[in-house]
């Protein structure tokens, strides 16, 4: 059996909004001149034209869309690399939008009133009193509108109508990231001020920046305090007796960018958000939840998800919006290069966005670049000052820098304000800086590969532009299944509603977690039991805790056994991790240079393990688990390391099935099903590798497996509807591999997760089903609701896999399409024709196929049908 994985357990990182702004957007003004909003986004690309060059060229069709003027850029002489291929696959502009002004509420008072006008803002827009107003009246709340349309508004007068007619009223506000809690706090302490009613109210931050003298004063003294879920289920929740004039006076509680809280993430932050509600309630307050979130599908359904309440929805947008030109953006190949297995190469993502960045403030155009990964901003800054300095700028060079966490919380806030005065002329940043913190003036926002959703990506767009100016945003692909299919399809990008948030808070895994955490900040009734997951689940937790000795049943309800209550809220990591974290450590200077999640650690710090610090490189001298330390020292070899890794798949239990393409008595021969799977995963070796690709040497490793319990969607295929196919019997398993590692780059674009949140294992005979078999696992104890996703939409999956495969003209495979860049097996074997064959004809079967969902079985062979 050939078996061949890539997972991941990294999280992903969010997104955000901004106060109420003018009406009137602000003038255009940069070091070229001022040229007129309504084109200047066109005026920018034009300057981009010489850029998009390269040498070779590439079959497969663009987007036609009536809108894309790629072809008339490349006529121009800029567009096309000279040997027909065009880099800018797609050129959109998106007209501007009026704005729908209403008048105050009587209810605001006319200190605020006069503040904000003196701010610019001489009347809010529809959907900022729509949210206030139904706060007011008691009711849930979420504001689901477009990016830079002033949401913070519409939750800011409602709180502060509260703090001034209850003198004893709290608010507690939520950011995902630091950047947008400081923004935040800057304007309300604006608003707060304003008012002489409440010339006693300090807006307070408490997250891990806090120094530890002031956190007392915040418990005892402040009224609006901004912080987040991490400091909420540490600190405030596991210290709930500390913060008892909080949560017994909390009239609002306020959840902004509540669209980043997906996947397991998203299922603790709705069990955190649950617990606080729980004790808020036992403290005799009930608070009114004001969400706000980018544009979604079904944002009161999401709501609901994360707090077990219904909301009200308010998605009316009645702000303006400046003329926006969008263009997608694919590097060309490297002449005469090539990586692995001769695949051809591409330009590196971050090479080309920091070119694109440098020509663009070479024009005056305020530019915001973001990247995936904290290295990849520090290099794109560092490339992007090059260049300008190659292009005669070495002033506007020095005025280049880069934004990314693990920063002091200074140097974060000089960055934002030098940003946000224009100090700064541009910035490579990563998701820390993608939320809504209000930065005027940008320009132009280039995206260095698809950050991961439809909606990080139109909030990243909605970084420039943000007070009506025009703006040009650039995203720029990187050479992977998902960035190609977009650049190649752009309605999927730029047209499609932006995903349903997946995430799932009854897995068990994580919900006996907070259901002991619950217990351990206070008894837990059978009432409030339900109300975390539901009669089944909680209730199956509640019994499997309480026969462990966790829990203890006493007539007030279930109480936390004294030594698992002991350090619990430590214990549990909510952003996804094990909550157990590997130090590694210079053991020349016995400085702690990071750490890492251990369920990753045997994959990226095992002995010999080459790994990057802040750009410099050290090499691990040995990996104890039992310890939590890795231990490295400095060396720069003349290779990077890839872990060889081999997963195995055992099907525990069958949830849904469904035969694809069969009709009446007639079977297709292919099944799909949702099972319960265990992983069993482990590091066999690892190879050393050129910068190229080049395999050096291979190292075998002994490491133990590591066991995961998680959801999976699985296909079947019959050995018979291979062969008719055309695919031959020794191809099978590269067909197999080479489909598997497709389908995990496209599932992101439907299931709100990326590609190291999950796996994949194929083989041409599993011990479970006797057939061949492709899995697409969950990278998460108890599973996240991605595979689950996968199944549910397995026809649209399947269809956008086989467009990726079939329009990359590389001839056997290349990482823009069946490549991975953590396949366990090193990319081998890999066969993309025959993977574009089955993908395609799963999608041609699944279409047609009846919705009918079949008794969930495990088969004991081909004879009895597949799983």
């Amino acid at each position: 059996m050939t078996a061949t994985s890539t997972t991941g357990n990294t999280p992903g990182e969010p997104d955000g909004t901004s106060t109420g702004t003018p009406e009137t957007h602000a003038d255009h003004v940069t070091d070229a001149g001022t040229p007129s909003a309504t084109t200047y986004g066109a005026e920018i690309l034009e300057a981009l034209l010489p850029l998009a060059r390269s040498g070779t060229p590439r079959s497969g069709s663009r987007s036609a869309d009536s809108e894309q003027h790629c072809g008339a850029a490349a006529s121009g002489g800029g567009g096309d690399g000279g040997d027909g291929e065009t880099v800018l696959t797609h050129v959109r502009t998106e007209p501007a939008r009026k704005s729908e002004p209403v008048a105050w509420p009587a209810w605001v008072d006319p200190d605020v009133v006069r503040h904000l006008t003196d701010e610019g803002v001489n009347r809010p827009w529809s959907h900022q009193v729509a949210t206030a107003d139904t706060a007011r009246q008691g009711h849930d709340v979420v504001v689901a509108t477009g990016t830079a349309s002033g949401k913070s508004l519409g939750y800011q007068l409602a709180v502060i109508d509260a703090l001034i007619h209850d003198p004893r009223a709290t608010c507690l506000y939520l950011a995902p990231t630091k950047a947008l809690a400081q923004d935040q706090r800057a304007a309300m302490s604006r608003l707060v001020a304003s008012c002489p009613a409440l010339r006693d109210v300090t807006v307070a931050t408490y997250d891990g920046d806090t120094p530890g003298e002031a956190r007392r004063l915040i418990r005892e003294e402040s009224r609006m305090i901004i912080s987040n879920p991490d400091m909420v289920h540490a600190s405030v929740l596991g210290n709930n007796s500390r913060w008892t004039r909080l949560l017994r006076n909390l009239r609002y509680l306020v959840i902004d960018e509540c669209h980043v809280y997906r996947g397991v993430f998203g299922a603790h932050v709705s069990l955190v958000l649950r617990r606080l509600l729980r004790l808020a309630a036992r403290a005799g307050a009930h608070p009114t939840v004001i969400l706000a979130s980018a544009t979604t599908a079904d944002p009161a359904g999401h709501a609901q998800r994360l707090t077990g309440r219904p909301a009200v929805a308010v998605t009316g947008d009645g702000s303006p919006r400046g003329e926006r030109t969008v263009a997608l953006w694919e590097p060309g190949f490297l002449p005469d290069t090539v990586g692995e297995h001769g695949a051809p190469v591409r330009r590196a993502a971050t090479t080309e966005a920091a070119a694109i960045m440098a020509r663009t403030i070479a024009e005056g155009a305020r530019t915001l670049t973001f990247v995936r990964s904290r290295r990849g901003a520090e290099i794109t800054a560092l490339a992007c000052a090059d260049d300008l300095t190659a292009l005669g700028h070495p002033d506007r060079a020095r005025r280049i820098a880069a934004y990314r966490a693990g920063y002091t919380p200074e140097a974060r806030r000089e960055l934002e304000h030098r940003l946000d005065d224009g100090d700064l002329l541009g910035m490579a940043a990563t998701s820390a800086l993608e939320l809504g913190i209000d930065v005027g003036g940008l320009d132009v926002v280039v995206s260095c590969g698809f950050p991961g959703t439809v909606a990080s990506f139109r909030q990243q767009a909605g970084r420039a532009g943000r007070r009506g100016q025009g703006c040009l945003v650039v995203m720029v692909a990187s050479d992977n299944p998902l960035d190609t299919y977009l650049v190649h399809h752009p309605s999927d990008l730029l047209d499609r509603p932006v995903e349903a948030s997946v995430f799932d808070p009854t897995n068990p895994y994580i919900l006996a977690d907070h259901v002991l955490c619950a217990a351990a900040e206070a008894p837990l009734t059978s009432d409030e039991v339900s109300a975390f997951g539901g009669d089944i689940d909680a209730t199956t937790v509640v019994r499997d805790l309480t026969s462990r000795g966790l829990l203890r049943r006493r007539p007030r309800g279930f109480f936390a056994d004294v030594d698992a209550a002991a350090g619990v809220h430590a214990r549990v990591s909510i952003r996804g991790g094990s909550g157990e974290q590997v130090l590694i450590v210079d053991v020349t200077t016995g400085a702690v240079l990071g750490t890492v999640d251990a369920a990753r650690a045997i994959s990226e710090v095992h002995d010999g393990a080459v790994y990057v610090h802040q750009g410099e490189s050290y090499v691990v001298d040995e990996l104890n688990l039992e310890g939590s330390v890795a231990a490295v020292h400095p060396e720069s070899p003349e290779w990077y390391t890839r872990a060889m890794e081999t997963t195995d798949i055992r099907v525990k239990g069958v949830n849904r099935t469904r035969e694809i393409g069969g009709t009446g008595s007639t079977p297709s021969g292919i099944w799909l099903a949702d099972v319960s799977v265990q992983v069993s995963h482990q590091v066999t070796g690892y190879q050393r590798c050129t910068s190229s690709g080049e395999v050096l040497q291979t190292v075998p490793l002994d490491c133990a497996p590591q066991l995961l319990d998680t959801r999976a969607a699985a296909y079947t295929v019959d050995p018979g509807v291979l062969l008719d196919l055309g695919i031959e019997e020794p191809l099978w398993p590269g067909t197999l591999h080479a489909a598997e590692h497709a389908a995990i780059g496209l599932l992101p674009l439907l299931a709100t997760c990326d590609r190291w949140d999950i796996g994949g294992v194929s083989t041409v005979l599993h011990a479970d089903t006797g057939l061949p078999t492709v899995f697409v696992y969950d990278g998460y104890a108890g599973g996240a609701g991605f595979a689950e996703a996968g199944f549910d939409r397995f026809p649209q999956w399947m269809r956008m896999t086989a467009e990726a495969v079939e329009s990359c003209s590389c001839e056997s495979g290349c990482p823009s399409c069946v490549q991975s860049p953590k396949c366990g097996n090193g990319n081998d074997p890999l066969y993309k024709k025959g993977a574009a064959v089955l993908l395609r004809a799963l999608a041609d079967s699944a279409e047609s196929a009846e919705p009918a969902v079949l008794p969930p079985t495990v088969p004991d062979g081909p004879e009895d049908g597949p799983v």
